[in-house]
């Protein structure tokens, strides 16, 4: 896929007389848009694309806005602006507790909308670069980031998200090395701090339990205290 400068933004609203009219509104206002009516369809568009940012409706059938933003946030996903009914305080305090980075009660006036997209662009880090091409080994397990899995030598293997596979990634690239959250932050260039802050811990958890022996008592990524997290493994790049 070719890359543009002009941001693209995902549209995820399941009534079509919202989703059609503000994604040509955007176009004009010079961003590359997609269009998707649900969460499964937001989730496909995902997968696929570079999206610099999520305007996203709470209330939609099937997986509701909230649950989607929650699984944004937890893989360091693009930033999140709800689309929210008038009436629905609790929906609007919820997602920003689960991380959204702005809000949007309906019904709403376009031009408010593309301020607070813009806002909310400005202050976004970059986009994450290419994960490394080559495949490598570390006790035993081989990551292959084009293919986002992890095979064993004895026959197990992981499949990883977009976020799981990055962070082992950078780990491979500094083994026996303390990287700091702050650092963490720098190199994934994904959400705000505090937001993404909470991600790269859950996906520590994540990996741990996907190559750990033991999770509760890793021996793979251990915890510095005060620190951050380390890779205690010799890595062996294959390619």
């Amino acid at each position: 896929m070719t890359d543009t400068a002009e941001p693209q933004i995902l549209v995820v609203d399941d009534a079509r007389d919202i989703r059609e009219p503000l994604g040509q509104y955007l176009k004009k206002q010079g961003y590359r848009v997609r269009l998707a009516a649900g969460a499964a369809e937001a989730r496909a568009v995902l997968e696929e694309a570079r999206i610099a940012l999520v305007v996203l409706d709470v209330m939609m059938p099937g997986e509701d806005g909230l649950s989607l933003c929650r699984a944004l946030v937890a893989k360091g996903g693009p930033p999140v602006i709800l689309l929210t009914a008038m009436a629905e305080e609790t929906d609007r305090i919820v997602g920003l507790e689960l991380g959204a980075d702005d809000y949007v009660t309906k019904p709403f006036n376009p031009r408010e909308l593309l301020a607070r997209i813009r806002a909310v662009l400005r202050r976004a880090p970059p986009a994450a670069p290419p994960l490394p091409a080559g495949r490598r080994r570390f006790a035993g397990w081989t990551h292959d980031p084009a293919a986002r899995t992890l095979r064993h030598e004895d026959g197990r293997k992981a499949e990883l998200t977009s976020g799981e596979s990055r962070l082992l990634a950078l780990m491979l690239d500094a083994p026996r090395t303390v990287l700091d959250r702050v650092r963490l932050l720098d190199l994934l260039a994904g959400r705000e701090a505090k937001a993404y802050d909470r991600a790269i811990d859950n996906q520590v958890s994540r990996l741990r339990r996907k190559i750990e022996d033991d999770p509760k008592h890793p021996r793979l990524i251990v915890t510095e205290w005060g620190g951050g997290y380390m890779l205690a493994a010799d890595v062996e790049a294959l390619e």
